[in-house]
């Protein structure tokens, strides 16, 4: 048989299982079996054991629980209280005011958060009963809240930026680095907009705020500055070569147990709930890995990769046009699967053809987070879409139609990386360590 027709057939089972609800690593599992066991003359049993091991048991892979369980023990303290208060005050000049908010209060907690979904849930939960009771218009309470939402897949210390790393086999600590400027220009980017909106639509926006004294925007923004401080003392240790991811990761755990100590939201109940939450997405995380790494194997036993790496070199395209085919295929892929799941089904298949490009794999992987979080606010099964409507109760289309300007300022945060490639690659260049 054609390796053409074992990746067609492959392709349709893998469809096949997902669109009948099986979880994702399951159907990983279960196409990498029926690949090495009916079109290749290996030993299933061995080779799933070891490739299984394999691609869990990896020191790139410590950080990623710790991560999580620092996200979850800051989630379980007043995090988001505190950055309403903390931030409105000093935003309530801006054009746009309290919107900003969102986009901040996103950015912030994406660092702690490492989800997109979760961060556009606690923002939302927060936010949207407050700027509804100010005045602010849905539309562009749901669209930065969508938009922005996405962050917690780009600003580090981001879980998938983690899987595509050990994925590509690529450094944690450089990759971590990398997303800082492409999160910090989406953050200008989408701020921007808010700020042209709110000029050329001034009838629409309620009066601003009394204002506030210097210092008492300062005391105002006492409980989220601890925090700030613990997510730059993590980023700053491992940009310096102060600490491996990992040891970052275990500081941050201590950090923000004691701050969660200091606000008085740490008790038994918290303190278990996290821990258990940290380890029930970090199994399903090492879950999907263990499938993947399967159906990794599966593909070089086929040769799949090679073909299709191959092909794609006859058929001459650019390194743009490439990237312009992938993009395509990223969305789509993304409307019907969360960002992990199409990080860890594509990269085997895609990532030979990206290196026979010459495509920077680091750069790859900034893109790759950009165009997934794209697919994140797009229908059908945008997952920011769905925890909108579940906090507002709103039509699904009605909410993506306000999230469609940030749709595009993700498409333009994607060309302007592919112009100018530096914005993911300048910091990891000044690295120490």
């Amino acid at each position: 048989m054609e390796v053409l027709e074992i990746g067609l057939i492959l392709m349709g089972l893998m469809f096949l299982f997902l669109g009948a609800g099986l979880w994702v690593a399951l159907s990983l599992f279960a196409v990498g079996v029926i690949g090495l066991e009916f079109f290749t003359s290996a030993q299933t049993g061995p080779i799933i054991a070891t490739t299984a091991w394999s691609g869990l048991a990896s020191w790139s892979l410590a950080p990623l629980p710790l991560f999580i369980w620092m996200g979850e023990i800051l989630f379980r303290s007043r995090l988001s209280e505190d950055m309403f208060t903390g931030l409105a005050p000093w935003l309530n000049k801006l054009p746009g005011r309290l919107l900003h908010v969102n986009i901040l209060g996103c950015g912030i907690f994406a660092a702690v958060s490492g989800s997109s979904a979760a961060t556009a849930a606690t923002i939302g939960r927060m936010s949207i009963p407050e700027l509804r009771k100010q005045g602010y218009a849905d539309r562009l309470i749901l669209g930065t809240l969508a938009g922005s939402g996405t962050l917690g897949l780009l600003i580090p210390p981001s879980i998938i930026l983690i899987v595509y790393g050990v994925s590509a086999e690529l450094s944690i600590a450089r990759l971590f680095i990398a997303g800082i400027l492409p999160g910090a220009m989406l953050i200008i980017l989408f701020m921007g907009f808010v700020m042209i909106w709110a000029t050329a639509n001034k009838d629409k926006m309620p009066p601003a705020g009394p204002d506030m004294g210097f210092m008492e925007k300062v005391r105002a923004s006492g409980r989220l500055i601890p925090v700030i401080v613990l997510i730059a003392s993590v980023i700053g240790s491992i940009y310096g070569g102060i600490a491996t991811p990992t040891e970052a990761a275990a500081f941050g755990v201590v950090g923000a147990l004691i701050l969660s100590a200091i606000s008085g939201s740490l008790n038994r109940a918290s303190f278990i709930d996290g821990l258990m939450g940290a380890t029930r997405t970090s199994c399903m995380i090492g879950f999907i890995l263990a499938g993947a790494a399967v159906l990794t194997v599966t593909m070089g036993f086929t040769g799949i990769p090679r073909e299709l790496a191959a092909w794609i070199a006859e058929m001459n395209l650019s390194p743009y046009a490439l990237l312009a085919a992938l993009t395509v295929f990223f969305i789509v892929l993304g409307c019907f699967l969360d960002g992990i799941s199409v990080v860890v089904l594509t990269t085997s298949v895609i990532l030979p053809m990206v290196q026979a490009a010459g495509i920077d794999l680091l750069w790859f992987g900034i893109y790759v987070v950009l165009v997934v979080e794209m697919s994140q606010i797009t229908p059908p099964v945008g997952f920011n879409l769905f925890v909108l409507q579940g906090l507002t109760g709103k039509n699904l289309f009605s909410i993506a139609r306000a999230s469609l300007p940030f749709f595009f300022l993700l498409l333009l945060a994607v060309l302007l990386i592919t112009v100018f490639p530096e914005i993911a690659t300048w910091l990891p260049q000044k690295m120490n360590g």
